[in-house]
């Protein structure tokens, strides 16, 4: 059992991630033969799911820029063993689930080598078929049975020291050009979507790209270039695993700051900035005003609503009371603010569908963004290309895109809290269990305060409102999907509002010794 959960370990929601190099302060976790078992385990569970045999079964394998992807892409397609592999070399992950739906692939599943925005030493594996990525339940069966093959083949005293591969049943490999099959996809529905010149409808667009060193600079000069626009000042295009110039997370403020000096410096009337494997992306306006979290949720909602008015938008639950207002009170959407995680996110959407209710856009304010009309892919090109596309038209029309969320308010001060969940001598229980007495703990003290509001319904964690006169504002205290941590973040509608929220619950937090901020 203890073998099995070494395997296991790696499972980070429905991506399998590890450290592909040791460093000082990381041992390797994971290896080359790692990497092939949970390929072969894979193919197994590809078996059972499609009935049929190895030899028959068609696998591509990607990867993004990262240092190790060449030998853990390797290592992968020995594990694949008898099915016929389609080696795609650097492409993003979108592309990797697309390759089994264009029509000049179909493959039966892909493998996409990435470990996202984290470290250089950092790796990971995610798994598609036609029906999407892996669910999370899919994968741990996934690594169940990867972890009875290296039972079978290997040593199970000492995960660290299996010596005996996965014996090298490799079938037939070659080179395949997904990204120039994806690059065509893309163009397509800008031509459909844009309107205008034919075969030139981003003529006359200024538009810089950020790829952060990562997988989606083709997006430049195989996409946007061919269609007219003009994409001089775009920067970090090159794949770099080493990611020189700043980590590839649209999220990180660094990042942020250095598209939108790119635009302001290129005179450029918008830019894009994608993370390492390209399944997320930002936007700054012309003035290097960026247009992520809650302004990205706001800018794609106006989008869908133009074309289906009324459709629900799933969020993350940390997004703002002045997005909700926004969508509801402004575009007449609906807006189901759910758990964190963008598969959570994307499968709600999903479900809301299934039950009969219109969800076109289900998106978390990391930047995953997925259309039902794109497959509820999340693709930070596809985001980018319907972005890009209401702009062409707007300047057409004589109008700037940022217009279409002026009426969009902000918060005056929004902060996060990571509550860190250590050992105390005498408490047994793990961060879990902890994590949960606490929120519970919370809830009994928010109710018993009548500046508290606790919002109803709530998917993740404790959202309390306020709304009186010494502050107006929410908090929202949650677990971590995979940390030992409590996560906090509140928002107030003025100034100071965020320091009145903390000395509310400082009371609460004083007595909970096994945290610390």
């Amino acid at each position: 059992m203890e073998f099995e959960k070494s395997f296991l370990v790696l499972q980070n929601g429905n991506d399998v991630r590890g450290a592909a190099i040791a460093t000082d302060s990381e041992p390797l976790t994971l290896s080359a033969d790692l990497v092939s078992y949970i390929a072969a385990g894979f193919v197994r569970f590809l078996e059972d799911k499609l009935g049929k045999s190895q030899e028959r079964i068609r696998i591509g394998i990607g990867r993004d820029s990262r240092i190790t992807g060449e030998a853990v892409a390797e290592a992968c397609i020995r594990g694949l063993g008898a099915a016929k592999t389609y080696d795609c070399g650097i492409a993003s992950t979108p592309a990797m689930f697309q390759s089994t739906v264009l029509e000049g692939s179909a493959f039966d599943a892909a493998v996409m080598i990435t470990a996202s925005h984290l470290p250089f030493n950092r790796n990971g594996m995610k798994f598609f078929t036609k029906e999407g990525a892996l669910e999370k339940a899919e994968l741990g069966d996934v690594l169940k049975r990867a972890a009875a093959l290296a039972r079978e083949y290997g040593q199970e005293d000492d995960l660290a020291i299996i010596s005996y591969g996965i014996p090298d049943q490799r079938g037939c490999t070659e080179s395949f050009d997904i990204l120039s099959l994806y690059s065509e996809a893309m163009k397509a529905i800008i031509r459909k979507q844009a309107g205008g010149d034919a075969q030139k409808p981003l003529a006359g667009l200024h538009i810089v790209v950020d790829a952060g060193n990562g997988a989606a600079g083709f997006f430049t000069d195989r996409i946007l270039a061919p269609l007219g626009a003009d994409t001089s000042g775009s920067v970090f295009l090159e794949p770099d695993g080493m990611f020189p110039n700043h980590v590839p997370n649209p999220e990180n403020s660094t990042a942020m700051a250095a598209i939108s000096d790119a635009v302001v410096k290129a005179g450029a009337d918008i830019g894009v900035i994608f993370d390492c494997d390209g399944d997320r992306a930002a936007v700054v306006f012309s003035d290097g005003t960026p247009v992520n979290r809650n302004t990205l949720i706001a800018l794609l909602a106006v989008i869908v609503k133009d074309e289906h008015p009324g459709s629900v938008i799933v969020t993350d639950s940390v997004t703002s009371d002045e997005l909700t207002q926004f969508l509801e009170g402004e575009l007449g959407l609906k807006h189901l603010r759910y758990k964190r995680g963008y598969k959570n996110v994307i499968d709600k959407g999903i479900e809301l569908n299934k039950n009969g209710e219109d969800c076109e856009l289900a998106i978390e304010t990391s930047g995953h963004a997925a259309f039902r009309e794109n497959y509820f892919s999340d693709d930070g090109a596809y985001l980018s290309v319907k972005i890009i596309c209401r702009m062409a038209v707007m300047r057409r029309e004589g109008k700037d895109i940022s217009s279409l969320i002026e009426n969009l308010r902000h918060p005056a001060e929004s902060v996060e809290i990571r509550f860190t969940v250590g050992d105390e001598a005498g408490d047994t229980r793990d961060f879990r269990e902890y994590g949960s007495f606490v929120l519970d703990s919370f809830r009994k003290f928010a109710e018993n305060d009548e500046r508290f509001h606790i919002v109803e319904p709530n998917y993740e964690g404790i959202r309390v409102a306020f709304d009186d006169e010494e502050v107006k504002g929410w908090l929202l205290i949650r677990k971590s999907l995979h940390d030992p941590v409590l996560p906090m973040n509140a928002e107030a509608r003025e100034a100071g509002g965020t320091e009145i929220i903390k000395e509310r619950i400082r009371p609460f937090f004083e007595k909970c010794t096994r945290l610390s901020a």
